[in-house]
């Protein structure tokens, strides 16, 4: 039986990656696991994982260093995963000194746009240089790499190209996921959005989408479902004025869920939506949601953005699409209505896709190996 730890700083500690399914597929092969989270106050057992996850992610670097070492010297692992550079710096003494892995499991954006947001020119130029030479001090101490897409392959994997590498993408397990394939009826839709309710996510090109709908088709009875909610300030004030201005009727906005939950509070849905922004880091950010939408059986209407064409076969269960271009979007809406077997294939072709190409079950064992290997 083998020691394995995750730390992380900004996932939770019931994370759907970290918990869901790495965790407990290294605790199902035999394995002593547990998980350090920098975000949320836990401390106990959960489904044979133990978990000693603290709220200190305002707190200062050195103290966040200094927690999760004293996690490493009290569990003593065989190997580490981390999900973000101060990880990976706070375990670099314990994997030099007991001569253990330190994988480095990337599946964010290393900086990230939000990282940078609060900084004008020039100083938010020179964040973005320190955040990136911290990501590469980051790859140098690591000794394996995990990239959740290939676009964020980069810089690491090109620095480093020696070091053991894994591509584990976000594939969902079956059991987390609520089959619907629904029958599309001839006189009414229900068009469904989850996550953030913020411009930068797209539900300002949602709504117009479906403004358009209602515009081209008044006979048609369109619901809307919403999934989530706001978290800045400034996104309330957008979201409250497309309330406003929108006045949708038959609108129901339902909270956000548990995560064994989360296919269950959407199955009622006809199609899936996600119309965010084009930029550079959401051109290199494959939208997770977009597999479990497919596991549901729900045909997706997605912004064309480098990272779903690359990594989705789309085309047999939606569209990729410009997500301003709401007369387009909404044509393709209308189109269901118009070809209800065509919603039934998209329907059809995204669960097989799911079965055959998009679940855990696939990938876990190269997950597995990979850290077998790790510890040896």
């Amino acid at each position: 039986m083998s020691k394995i730890l995750f730390l992380t700083t900004s996932h939770r500690y019931d994370d759907d990656r970290i918990f869901h399914h790495q965790a407990k597929e290294l605790l199902k092969q035999g394995n002593e696991v547990k998980i350090c989270s920098l975000c949320a106050d836990f401390r106990g057992d959960l489904a044979g994982i133990e978990i000693e996850s603290y709220s200190i992610l305002e707190k200062s670097s050195e103290e966040k260093v200094a927690a999760f070492q004293k996690v490493i010297n009290s569990f003593q692992p065989d190997c580490l995963i981390c999900s973000e550079p101060l990880a990976i710096i706070a375990a670099k003494k314990y994997s030099k000194s007991e001569k253990v892995s330190l994988i480095y499991d990337i599946t964010e954006w290393y900086p990230s746009m939000r990282m940078v947001a609060n900084f004008k020119f020039p100083l938010n130029i020179i964040h973005a240089v320190k955040f990136f030479l911290i990501q590469v001090y980051a790859g140098f101490l690591s000794t394996h790499f995990i990239f959740g897409e290939k676009t964020k392959k980069f810089p690491l994997a090109y620095f480093f190209p020696f070091k053991k590498k894994l591509f584990l993408p976000y594939f969902p397990n079956e059991e987390y996921i609520h089959e619907n394939i629904k029958t599309l009826a001839t006189n009414e839709i229900k068009l469904c959005y989850t996550g953030q309710f913020s411009e930068e996510k797209g539900i300002g090109n949602f709504f117009e989408a479906v403004s358009k709908v209602k515009e081209k088709n008044p006979d048609l009875k369109v619901s809307i479902l919403l999934i989530g909610g706001t978290r800045k300030d400034k996104d309330q004030i957008f979201f409250e004025n497309l309330l406003e201005k929108y006045r949708f009727e038959n609108l129901e906005i339902r909270k956000s869920t548990s995560f064994e939950r989360f296919t269950e509070t959407y199955s009622d849905a006809d199609i899936c939506f996600d119309l965010r922004e084009v930029n550079f880091e959401n051109h290199h950010c494959s939208p997770i949601k977009i597999y479990y939408y497919a596991g549901s059986g729900k045909p997706v209407i997605y912004t064309d953005l480098k990272a779903t064409r690359n990594d989705v076969d789309t085309s047999k269960f939606g569209y990729l699409v410009n997500p301003k271009d709401s007369g387009l979007i909404s044509d393709l809406i209308l189109k269901y209505i118009e070809n209800p077997d065509l919603y039934r294939q998209h329907a059809t072709n995204a669960r097989q896709l799911f079965e055959q190409k998009y679940n855990w079950k696939l990938i876990s064992k190269s997950f597995v190996d990979f850290v077998n290997f790790a510890l040896k």
